[in-house]
């Protein structure tokens, strides 16, 4: 076995077995250490998968996907199914990002586990997500695809509902219902692909493999329909609101950071790839919904007055973004939905890690009774005011960057459609700013209220120890996209390629 394909089953299987370490380890902080250092060791397994040879020496020639590492093994021999893995400069990021984050919450549990239950029990739930996540971002089988990404269902369905708050059954069962949607419309696309191709190999499946163009069609519209629920896409978007503001802290992170992922990573890799014509057919109603996602999602959170609430709708709008990126279907639109993945992942975890922060101590989530936080806890509106202005897009942070590439990529599709749609995400832009600085407004000045007048100053060293590499990380990808960009390049091109 190679380095490459080592590490490809080191990924996976770490957090698998850890998951049942942690499980049958009997005392309650002895697990938690236990899932974090198993947390720790995925995550130096997925940084160093980016060692090897990266191929990419003639984009033009090159297929659409070829990984650096590979691990290609029967699975079920009699259906001609394999355990087809594989990573490149388009999955790299997004599974160094979801080993991260899933690091910084199990780390984070070991300051204060939420109420519901036992912490044991939330980290091995934790870990079990980050193995249908990591599954999911180097599957290059697509009913390996389908099966990891089905593995994330039940745990985040217990987290959510186990440690969540009052509403939390409620929006478990929401949660789960239009994940199960998804689910079920992705089984069928899947099948389609299947029956028609004769093969699940994602490999060869890119640019259609000979597919009709009706086969097309209907694979892009079932694919499409799926990973819009997930990632979540408007109009599809209603669980997401409910999930984030009633999950635990922990859960939102990895919620907002990497599992929405899954679904705009799934529309690149499997929907754009596998059904290129389905894409280009499309390609003006996603524009439509991508904008209208923008807006309408910056226009609710102007009326907003929960503050985990208005960070849950504000991922509508920033998904908006990656969408039209998507449906240019040019580089610099894909490029632009990669970045702004990672940004989103990197800021709104953050965003949610403090908003977890303020709510644990206030005891309330409500704007109007959160005012003066920077008179009592300057230090946690600082973090609050440095998320927020990220989130918004301030050139040299990272959320500058995806928008930006957005818009361009919308304008360099030229005609008054495109510019048009380019023209109402930067109205979309400026609506993020303002709904941003109005919570800043109401949060952190002004007169302290009852419940933010008794906080402390200070901060807990697990908190900064969670909090402080997303800070660093939304500052180097503000400051050099190259770091997301860079390996991505070939992969980009020659995806575009099989566009045409």
């Amino acid at each position: 076995m190679t380095l490459g394909e080592f590490l490809l089953v080191g990924v996976l299987a770490v957090p698998a077995v850890g998951a049942v370490l942690v499980a049958a380890t009997p005392r309650d902080r002895a697990a938690r250490l236990v899932g974090t250092a198993v947390a720790a060791l995925t995550l130096v397994g997925a940084v160093l998968l980016v060692l090897g040879d990266h191929g990419w020496s003639g984009y033009g020639a090159a297929p659409a996907v070829q990984p650096w590492h590979r691990l290609d093994l029967p699975w079920v021999p009699g259906l001609d199914l394999r355990f087809h893995l594989g990573v490149d400069g388009i999955s790299w990021p997004l599974v160094v990002l979801t080993a991260l984050l899933t690091l910084l919450c199990c780390g984070y549990t070991l300051r204060r586990v939420p109420d519901g239950g036992s912490g044991r029990a939330l980290v091995a739930l934790l870990l079990v997500v980050e193995v249908g996540i990591l599954g999911t971002f180097l599957a290059l089988d697509l009913v390996l695809f389908f099966a990891f990404f089905e593995v994330v269902l039940l745990p985040m369905y217990a987290i959510i509902a186990g440690w969540g708050g009052a509403d939390r059954r409620r929006a478990a069962r929401k949660f789960a219902l239009y994940t199960l949607f998804g689910s079920v419309l992705l089984l069928v696309g899947v099948y389609v692909v299947v029956a028609a191709a004769g093969t699940a190999d994602i490999l060869a499946l890119t640019g259609g493999a000979g597919l009709s163009r009706g086969t097309q069609l209907a694979a892009f519209t079932l694919l499409g329909l799926a990973f819009a629920v997930k990632a979540p896409l408007w109009p599809l978007h209603s669980w997401l609101p409910d999930a984030h503001t009633q999950a635990p802290t922990v859960g939102s992170v990895i919620l907002a950071g990497v599992l929405l992922k899954m679904g705009t990573y799934g529309l690149i890799r499997v929907a754009v790839g596998v059904a290129p014509e389905g894409a280009r057919w499309a390609a003006p109603v996603l524009g439509v919904l991508a904008v209208a996602a923008i807006l309408i999602g910056s226009l609710v959170c102007l009326a907003q007055d929960e503050l985990k609430r208005l960070i849950a709708y504000s991922s509508v709008g920033h998904m908006g973004f990656v969408l039209l990126g998507v449906a240019t279907l040019t580089t610099t639109g894909i490029q632009a939905a990669l970045i702004g993945n990672i940004a989103h992942g990197v800021i709104t975890g953050l965003l949610f890690f403090l908003a977890g922060a303020v709510k644990d101590r206030t005891h309330t989530g409500a704007l109007a009774e959160l005012s003066g936080l920077r008179e009592t806890a300057p230090r946690l509106a600082g973090l609050l005011g440095f998320a927020a202005v990220a989130s918004l897009g301030l050139p040299g942070l990272a959320g500058f960057w995806g928008e930006a590439f957005a818009v361009f990529a919308a304008v360099g599709r030229g005609g008054p459609f495109w510019t048009t749609l380019a023209v109402l995400a930067a109205v979309g832009g400026a609506l993020t700013a303002a709904y941003f600085l109005r919570l800043l407004r109401q949060v952190t000045h002004g007169r302290p209220s009852p419940a933010v007048g008794r906080l402390t100053p200070g901060l807990a060293g697990a908190e900064l120890t969670a909090w402080a590499p997303l800070v660093l990380l939304a500052l180097a990808v503000g400051l050099a996209p190259t770091l997301v960009l860079g390996l991505a390049t070939g992969p980009v091109d020659a995806l575009v390629g099989v566009l045409r």
